[in-house]
């Protein structure tokens, strides 16, 4: 194992003369960190995640993924890779955001259960047996819950709180807690969330489409001791925002002509109720209509109506495209540091080769 060595009051990473690791082609737990800028954070970071993880007694990887940090990070991951391969990093070439890199991390792993958290140290490793319990009670998603959180009240805790409420109540998930990236997940319903833009807060609420069971358990919350938080109150109004586009998915993802249609319809209905109105005035009761706004109103109406519901048309398509992905990636990858694959053994080279060799043109094996 590695150890940490201390100089002029920092941390560093010291790699033992030989370190060799196997690789399991099983792994039981993926363990997936998103890491921008936090070069003083990863020898800590390595040395309290692989405590935690050893005590486990499963196979385990670790995938963080550099998400275009301008400081030294990348080194010191590429020292942690190079004393431990199951410690696999992905690089990016310029800064994504913290959903891409997560979706790269669950693109990457390989485990029967994926794990997320920060890498700034706030997050506890030493919570990961309470979330794998749940799992193992039959769980899809167990979500951690910051009780007793060290921001400060006003800028941080406050609109925390606020947001945690509307998207619950918006979205039918009850949790307290959207913000926490320690979580668990079970890695058919990681590998199957399709993400974009800063939609990572809502795994649990978008996967609630697939049917999957969730809860959550209370987590320590850890003072940052590195660097400065990367999120400010303007966060706040961007999950606003990208609440909208949640309880659009969750709702119309597979009908967008119900809610457009409907508007559609609607408006379409009362410009035409309005302008027979009109023609009735008109042609029965001989008044004039250059004077009077409501036809306008009522032409415009109409044609707002058409429009309405033709763009519901065309959301048709774009779900139908949506639902149809053609395996576009919404990151660039730099480079990988990844462990090397495990050589065949001797039994199965000999299997390999004793294999029958198949004709095409006679469909019938050849030996």
């Amino acid at each position: 194992m590695s150890r940490l060595q201390q100089n002029n009051g920092s941390h560093s990473l010291v790699l033992p003369a030989a370190a060799t690791h196997t690789t399991s082609s099983a792994i039981d737990i993926s363990v997936v960190i998103p890491l921008f800028n936090e070069e003083e954070s990863i020898a800590h970071l390595y040395t309290d995640l692989s405590a935690a993880l050893e005590t486990l007694n499963r196979t385990y990887e670790v995938i963080i993924v550099d998400d275009g940090s301008a400081d030294g990070s990348f080194i010191e991951l590429k020292k942690v890779h190079q004393a431990d391969p199951r410690w696999r990093v992905i690089r990016f070439r310029r800064n994504f955001g913290q959903t891409a890199a997560l979706t790269a991390g669950f693109d990457a792993a390989r485990g029967a259960i994926t794990i997320t958290m920060d890498a700034d140290l706030q997050n506890d490793p030493r919570d990961i047996p309470k979330l794998l319990e749940k799992i193992d009670e039959g769980y899809d998603i167990v979500s951690g819950w910051r009780i007793n959180r060290k921001e400060p009240f006003f800028t941080r805790r406050l609109p925390s709180i606020t947001a945690n409420w509307l998207i619950a109540r918006a979205t039918g998930v009850y949790l307290h807690d959207y913000g926490c990236t320690l979580k668990a997940y079970r890695s058919d319903v990681s590998q199957n969330v399709s993400l974009y833009g800063e939609l990572h807060r809502f795994i649990p609420a978008i996967a609630s489409g697939m049917g999957v069971t969730f809860t959550e358990v209370a987590v320590n919350d850890r003072k940052r001791q590195f660097g400065r938080s990367k999120y400010g109150l303007m966060r706040t109004f961007r999950v606003m925002l990208d609440l909208v586009t949640v309880l659009f998915f969750l709702r119309f993802s597979t009908r967008p002509l119900h809610i457009f249609g409907t508007v559609g319809i609607f408006s379409f209905m009362i410009g035409f109720v309005l302008s027979a109105y009109l023609a009735y005035t008109r042609l029965v009761l001989g008044e004039p209509l250059s004077d009077r706004p409501a036809l306008l109103l009522a032409m415009m109406l109409i044609f707002l109506g058409v429009q309405i519901t033709s763009t519901g048309l065309v959301a048709e398509f774009v779900m139908r495209n949506y639902h149809e992905p053609g395996g576009h990636k919404i990151y660039t990858v730099r480079e990988m540091l990844d462990a090397p694959p495990e050589p065949l053994t001797p039994s199965e080279d000999e299997t390999i080769d004793s294999r029958p060799e198949f004709d095409p043109v006679s469909t019938a094996p050849r030996r």
